[in-house]
């Protein structure tokens, strides 16, 4: 069994009379991309800056590689990055000069050169940070992150606001965080992101998880399964693929078949073989993250946009 390097046990995170954070508990392995998937406002952030040690729990037990957040702060500050929401850093040091910068904050650092190599920004490495794209920018943040070689890397909401060619790029660079051994902790709303990137995931919403495994896991206990969606079906297919003893539905004018296995796909499109079966195209889709998200709390994850917590 991997071993643990962060155990979180009951916590809860009051603001006032709002609760933030619900009565939580969860752990981390070493070398795992671990996600904590939810809505602006679900407690993400509020979490992660309690492991941080930038907030204080109202009540549980939180220990970061067996140091006890409550009274070995320092120990645990020494030994993790951080790349926080909104990052920025100083608009007129170069890229070098930045990661420079913090390096000397720390009694250990990795040179710079190897964090340019990290984040693939050599070419970049005499840019003033000010004139980077968004996706440049979090890559010189998490070599930032990285700059006293940490255990594990917190990365909040790191592709927040990027197109979809920088938040791929910063993809790249935490998978090859995982293959460098780091344990890498990611907040994010965006479930693609999650579903491709973490070993395990929890799905956050109103202070609690409504669902904690591998993603694979998840979609498999949570999800609707695979689905064949024949479009535009006309009424002699429906009754084809009824007869067929499959699990069929009609859904808006098309017709719904939940994939048993490999044959199901075989008996579809022998039986809308038939000359007066009409349908306009035939699609499988297998459940995602958005699915399961859409089933545990009713609504999409881009319908739910309050405060950050």
């Amino acid at each position: 069994m991997s071993e643990t390097v962060i155990e979180v046990k009951n916590l809860i995170k009051n603001y006032g009379d709002f609760r933030a954070v619900d009565g939580i508990s969860f752990e981390v392995r070493k070398g795992e991309v671990f996600s904590i998937l939810g809505p602006n406002g679900a407690g993400k952030t509020t979490t992660v800056e309690i492991m941080e040690c930038l907030r204080k729990p109202s009540s549980g037990e939180v220990k970061v590689l067996g140091f006890d957040i409550a009274h070995q702060q320092n120990d645990i500050r020494k030994r993790v990055g951080i790349l926080p929401q909104d990052f920025n850093t100083y608009d007129l040091l170069t890229v070098k000069e930045n990661i420079d910068y913090f390096g000397v904050m720390f009694d250990r650092s990795i040179p710079t050169q190897e964090l340019l190599d990290a984040v693939n920004l050599n070419d970049k490495k005499d840019e003033y940070f000010k004139n980077l794209s968004g996706g440049l920018k979090q890559r010189v943040g998490v070599a930032i992150a990285m700059v006293n070689d940490p255990d594990i890397i917190f990365l909040d909401e790191p592709t927040t606001g990027l197109d979809p060619k920088a938040r791929r790029e910063v993809w790249e660079v935490v998978k090859d965080l995982k293959r460098k051994g780091k344990t890498v902790i990611l907040t994010t709303h965006y479930m693609e992101e999650a579903e491709v990137l973490s070993d395990r995931l929890a799905i956050m919403n109103g202070g609690r998880f409504i669902a904690y495994d591998t993603p694979r896991a998840i979609i498999k206990e949570h999800g609707y399964g695979t689905l064949c969606i024949i479009r535009s079906a006309n009424d002699k297919a429906m009754q084809l693929l009824t007869a067929t003893g499959l699990s069929v539905k009609r859904k808006d004018g098309d017709v719904e078949v939940h994939m048993d296995d490999k044959s199901s796909l075989h008996k579809v499109v022998e039986v809308l073989q038939d000359p007066d079966a009409y349908y306009d195209e035939i699609t499988v889709k297998r459940s995602s993250l958005e699915d399961v998200f859409l089933k545990l709390t009713g609504k999409r994850i881009e319908d739910d946009t309050g405060a950050k917590a």
